[in-house]
């Protein structure tokens, strides 16, 4: 059995594509860029001054990293306003209630820390979790495993212990760089032949499906 749930946030237990969405292209329009949606949505994962400088370089401006920050809080700022449109995935509360008790389980995500545990706050959460790491904790973006290998260390569990929930490439990479096992769901914009591509250890459609409870509490 593992000792350990690691779990990702945007896109595993909540659905914040859209005021991610909203929040990054509001944060753009101040500096009169705009990209494609789809652009942003490829990139959910790795953390949003990741995700602003690639979008500077690509728009050939200067990688200015106090305009990063500057982006950074106003996207920030904006998808907290935007905390009312985020509801949890089908299943999110199950499955961490599930794991009560019979693992420890930390939560790593590449948002920012304000964004992050306000919605904890807002949904209910912030005790569900024994350790929350996000991207203030961290020097490298997945698909590093630096944030996953911090949080088990902060959990106190081996790596090859612990499972990660993951619905990005990125996440999936890292959990499997990190030495980890993952479970990956389509909750996000990946398809399940992508996510298998990566390695995951178990796709799944849904936080509901019973294959999950066996795979995390008898593997």
């Amino acid at each position: 059995m593992f000792e350990a749930a690691i779990f990702d946030w945007d896109g595993t237990l909540v659905d914040t594509r859209k005021p991610i969405l909203t929040s990054f292209q509001k944060a753009l329009k101040e500096i009169n860029l705009e990209v494609p949606n789809r652009y942003i949505e490829r990139r959910i994962g790795i953390g949003a001054s990741e995700t602003f400088r690639e979008i500077l370089k690509a728009a050939n401006r200067r990688v200015d990293e106090k305009i990063v920050k500057q982006l950074v809080e106003h996207k920030s700022k904006v998808q907290i306003q935007l905390a009312d449109e985020v509801p949890l995935f089908e299943g999110a509360k199950e499955i961490l209630a599930l794991l009560n008790g019979k693992v420890k389980v930390g939560l790593a995500s590449m948002n920012n820390r304000a964004v992050v545990m306000h919605l904890l706050q807002l949904n209910g959460l912030a005790d569900c979790f024994d350790v929350v790491l996000t991207v203030e904790a961290v020097s490298h973006s997945k698909p590093d495993p630096e944030i996953f290998l911090k949080t088990a260390e902060q959990l106190n569990v081996r790596p090859e212990k612990c499972v990660v929930f993951e619905d990005s490439l990125f996440g999936v990479q890292a959990a499997k760089a990190a030495g980890m096992s993952c479970v990956a769901v389509t909750t996000g914009v990946y398809t399940k032949e992508e996510l298998k591509a990566e390695k995951a250890d178990l796709v799944v459609k849904s936080l509901l499906d019973p294959e999950i409870a066996s795979f995390v509490l008898s593997t």
